[in-house]
């Protein structure tokens, strides 16, 4: 077995993550809304509901500014606040399903895009990257809060 090419990896990730980083950027002006809320919703969406400090913990945001964040959502119809069944002292907040964003045509070209190159790859490449992406999430997440507690 080849040892596999750690300096061309080193050298396509920052460039793949760039591109990542660059088309949320778009995705979230193509809809009308900032990244970070675009992320708050992708957040909740992903996630289900959840308090608003947990939704702070996730965005990296102060409470102030994730209940603003919160509330510019709320007023655009794409979350909402509701009681929590198990605490009715808490609030929850949630996605709204709508088609307001138009979040699926703004997405379209890269899925085609991506679906393109995914066609190209055999199952073991699918299967590869597949396992990468299970195990890059959670390593993200964890980097992320190394990054945060390193502030």
């Amino acid at each position: 077995m080849s040892r596999p090419d750690l300096e061309r990896l080193g050298a396509v990730y920052p460039r793949y993550l760039n591109a990542i980083v660059l088309h949320g950027l778009a995705t979230a002006q193509a809809v009308g809304l900032g990244p970070t809320d675009l992320y708050a919703v992708g957040t909740l969406s992903f996630y289900g509901r959840m308090t608003s400090g947990d939704l702070a913990a996730k965005t990296g945001l102060t409470t102030g500014a994730t209940t603003r964040l919160i509330d510019r959502l709320e007023q655009r119809g794409l979350v909402r606040r509701v009681t929590d069944p198990a605490d009715r002292r808490r609030v929850l907040v949630e996605a709204v399903e709508t088609d307001a964003l138009e979040l699926d045509a703004a997405l379209a070209p890269a899925r085609d895009k991506l679906g393109e190159v995914f066609a190209a790859c055999s199952p073991a490449e699918i299967a590869a990257l597949t396992d990468h992406f299970e195990r890059a999430t959670p390593a993200f997440h964890e980097a992320i809060e190394m990054i945060r507690e390193s502030d």
